[in-house]
């Protein structure tokens, strides 16, 4: 049953110290469009080809997520499909990432400029 109280899904919003430049490392990781920044700068949207979305806001006091430690628990994270996963790593390495984590043969995590943990999974 579909009606105006079933919610549809929007956007995954990640906080952070500096939503342009965010969006800007996620715009060139997934090779989206330019993102779409709110007057104060304080909000960004990020809008893939079929829709999707990330969005970013600015947190003044932003603490990044410890992964895999629990003192600022990471609460999320985004999994990122990729063929290959050496050409996806040299890649996001490339645009600013850092690898945490490449223990996995199927996934390897890595933290993006404002700290979130993200994964690239060859699943």
């Amino acid at each position: 049953m579909t009606g105006p109280a079933v919610p549809t899904y929007g956007t995954v919003v990640l906080d952070c110290p500096e939503p342009e430049r965010l969006a800007d490392f996620y715009a060139a990781l997934l090779e989206w469009p330019e993102p779409v920044v709110d007057e104060d700068g304080d909000w960004v949207d990020l809008r893939g080809p079929k829709g999707e979305a990330i969005s970013f806001q600015r947190v003044p006091d932003y603490r990044p997520p410890e992964w895999p430690g629990q003192v600022v628990p990471q609460q999320l994270h985004l999994d990122l499909y990729v063929s290959d996963l050496d050409a996806g790593q040299r890649r996001a390495l490339e645009i600013g990432a850092k690898l945490i984590d490449d223990s996995s043969e199927t996934f390897r995590v890595y933290a993006d400029p404002a700290g979130h943990p993200f994964c690239l999974c060859r699943c």
